[in-house]
């Protein structure tokens, strides 16, 4: 059993059908009705509130101007470039093109009411939030113009979308004024244009003259470093032995290695062997270094020793020390002590074996290293310089190549153009707004709020953690669920004289089903002493007691409900009876004639004998000898015998009344009892040792009761008329 009901739940989700999710909203119906139409208005009223915003769009060609040098290249290069789209669309909503598209339609002197006329005028235009982090993002430090603001509120408006399998882009631009976002999508277009070529310009003009200084410098520093190495080869006599100067390092490093490991485990060998000799012949000493603790050898034998210590002393109660028992014993003991410290002086001359030997292997390392740190660097000397300077050489002659090849290609691309750039379409007036679109927006807000309504009824469904499924409890609990009992909902009626009243109807054939559960609950015979309680009040015991007698006296039995509910008695006004004396006269030894506490109720098919007045100590009466007595002497009298009891997590009297009968009925209120009160309250009984008959499943909503699903059919009677009482 999971530890939390609500886990539970989710780990059985899967278990449940589409019909279980349907009726689960069908059940909650009006919830998702009031919360989609308050989101559907919401949308709504959002919707008309916002201003018209106008939409402009130009559709623009850009590729790559590939040049001779790349037409060569590789295929792949031409065909796919994930970044160069990328590239242009964020040239195309950067600040420099809106700030010439400012310029060139002069939107800072003749237009500039249509962007700074109020705030509202510039919380129109699309995607403010953009504009506004765009915006703090030009000029830092100083006082932003009005041409500023304006190219930052353009930049927020510029939409751009890719037409699929094509090299053709979509440049849109909105503004509450149709007119302005035509302006603005066609000038967009030539602003890119330009800024292209500025870049394009910039860059090669820079590029030029920084490589061909570059190269000179670099040119110099190759000659200069060339004529070194030169030198210093003649001067040294320098022979290449890359090869032999790679094996010694290799060599050096496995022994150091090895050496490392030799030393951790020299270290490990002589710590365990101090541990040894500190203590000495100590055994108890010994066995708690963890070399000798661990040993599955010396745990076997402390784990027979003990055994044979207390088989020892077993014996001592029963023999005298002489006994051949215990003589037997002793030295089947003393054998193991001897495997012991056997045992012991084995793993001592081992550990002491194995320091000596690290210590020779470590002495082994450290010479073979020296002798080959000695070798290399009398190989090193006569290398490390050549390697310094063929090194230098060799970067001066890769910066000297880069510079020389890159200032070729510049020089062959100078004067031509890297983009491709062309309108297929410039940008008409907007006839219509683009935004709110009207029936778009009414179509997501109903679908938002519908599915928004369903998740939140499934959310509180999954936080419902009542008890409403009697499938379920029998799972979780592992007891037998006797029967339901549907809810009564109308004015009318009261569950304790419906059954009598129309002894026809589903509600008390669900009775006659308990009753059958029940007859068949034990093996031999039918249990004839029932105590009846629930976790809490108000979850239906007292009806249920009352309309299960009415049900077990149809078979001309004799039945007997006794109200052993002290606190809060019911029963009587449920039969209308004086409540005036009864259980608790008997119990208190004011009377000793248990007949006359037994009293007929108006139909003359059931006796009961009430709670009687109200004592100050219940629990002291119920468990007293008398309610023995008085029980044992209703069993003469009557088959069946009904307690009525308190429930069990608010007092004890059930738990005490329980041990006294047969057998015990839980009534469990759907969706009012939870999981951790049944969890509590069953194991308070199954603690008492209470023999648990089964469960009664009360008040379960008609809609759960469908196509039988709770062990009958809803086949005649007016169930949609009817009501509870105060407590079903």
């Amino acid at each position: 059993m999971h530890a939390d009901p609500l886990m539970d739940e989710f780990l059985k989700e899967d278990e449940k059908h589409l019909r279980d999710y349907f009726r689960l909203l069908l059940n909650r119906k009006w919830l998702i009705l009031t919360v989609t139409a308050i989101i559907f208005l919401v949308f709504a009223l959002n919707t008309v509130s916002k201003t018209p915003v106008y939409k402009a769009t130009t559709q623009v060609l850009i590729e790559k101007n590939l040049t001779g040098a790349e037409l060569q290249g590789s295929r792949v290069y031409m065909m796919w470039d994930p970044a160069f789209m990328g590239t242009q669309f964020e040239l195309i909503r950067s600040y420099n093109v809106a700030h010439r598209v400012v310029e060139q339609l002069q939107l800072n002197t003749k237009y500039k009411k249509y962007f700074l006329q109020s705030d509202d005028s510039v919380a129109t235009t699309s995607s403010p939030e953009n504009s506004q982090s765009n915006a703090g993002s030009t000029i830092s430090g100083t006082t932003r113009t009005d041409a500023d603001i304006i190219a930052s509120i353009i930049q927020g408006g510029i939409q751009i979308s890719p037409i699929k399998k094509t090299k053709i882009v979509s440049i849109s631009y909105s503004h509450k004024e149709p007119a302005i976002a035509q302006m603005v999508a066609n000038a967009l277009v030539q602003a890119y244009i330009d800024e292209t070529l500025d870049i394009k310009s910039s860059l090669t003009k820079y590029s030029l003259t920084w490589m061909t200084s570059k190269a000179k410098d670099e040119q110099l520093k190759l000659e200069e470093s060339e004529k070194k190495l030169q030198k210093f080869m003649r001067d040294n006599d320098i022979v290449t032995v890359e090869n032999k100067l790679a094996v010694f390092p290799q060599k050096l490093s496995e022994f150091s290695s090895q050496l490392s490991i030799a030393q951790a485990k020299e270290k490990e060998n002589e710590a365990v062997y101090k541990q040894i000799v500190q203590a000495g012949k100590d055994s108890k000493t010994l066995e708690t270094i963890p070399l000798f603790s661990g040993n599955e050898v010396l745990q076997n034998l402390r784990e027979r020793i003990y055994s044979s210590q207390q088989n020892i002393k077993e014996l001592s109660k029963k023999f005298g020390y002489k006994h051949p028992a215990i003589i037997q014993a002793k030295a089947e003991r003393n054998l193991l002590l001897k495997e012991r410290k056997a045992e012991i002086r084995r793993i001592e001359s081992a550990t002491k074996n194995a320091y000596e030997l690290s210590k020779t292997r470590v002495q082994d390392l450290s010479e073979l290293i020296a002798s080959t740190k000695a070798e290399l660097l009398d190989m090193n000397e006569r290398f490390v310089q050549y390697t310094i300077m063929a090194r230098e050489k060799e970067m001066n002659q890769a910066v000297y190549d880069a510079l020389s090849t890159s200032i070729k290609k510049e020089n062959l691309t100078e004067q031509s153009q890297d983009l491709k750039i062309w309108v297929t379409k410039k940008a008409d007036l907007p006839g219509a707004p683009s935004s709110p679109d009207m029936k778009k927006e009414m179509i997501q807000g109903l679908v938002f709020g519908l599915l928004g309504s369903i998740l939140l009824a499934l959310f509180l469904e999954y936080l419902d953690n009542t008890v409403k499924d009697a499938k379920k409890v029998e799972e979780r609990l592992k007891l037998t669920v006797l029967g339901t009992v549907e809810d009564l909902n109308a004015i009318n009626e009261s569950i304790e004289t419906y059954v009598i009243e129309r002894p026809l109807s589903p509600l008390a054939e669900s009775y006659r089903l308990i009753r059958s559960s029940l007859l068949f609950s034990t093996p031999d015979h039918p249990p004839r002493t029932i105590l009846i309680t629930s976790m809490v009040e108000q979850e239906g015991k007292t009806s249920t007691t009352g309309n299960l007698a009415h049900i077990l006296a149809q078979n001309e039995k004799k039945v007997l409900i006794i109200d052993c509910d002290m606190r809060r008695p019911r029963q009587h006004s449920v039969f209308g009876i004086t409540n005036n004396y009864g259980l608790s006269n008997y119990l208190s030894g004011n009377t000793e004639n248990s007949r006359q506490l037994i009293q007929n109720t108006q139909d003359g098919a059931i006796s009961m004998i009430p709670s009687g007045p109200v004592p100050p100590n219940p629990a002291e009466l119920l468990s007293s000898k008398k309610m023995v007595t008085i029980l044992n002497k209703a069993r003469d009298q009557f088959d069946f015998i009904l307690l009525d009891s308190p429930p069990v997590l608010q007092v004890t009297d059930s738990l005490m009344l329980g041990q006294l009968v047969e057998g015990t009925i839980v009534v469990v209120r759907s969706g009012k009892t939870t999981y951790e009160m049944l969890d509590n309250g069953i194991k308070k009984l199954k603690d008492g040792h209470i023999h648990i008959l089964g469960l009664v499943l009360n008040r379960v909503k008609k809609d759960r009761l469908q196509n039988g699903y709770y062990g009958y059919n809803s086949y005649s009677g007016d169930m949609d008329t009817t009501r509870h009482g105060d407590e079903q």
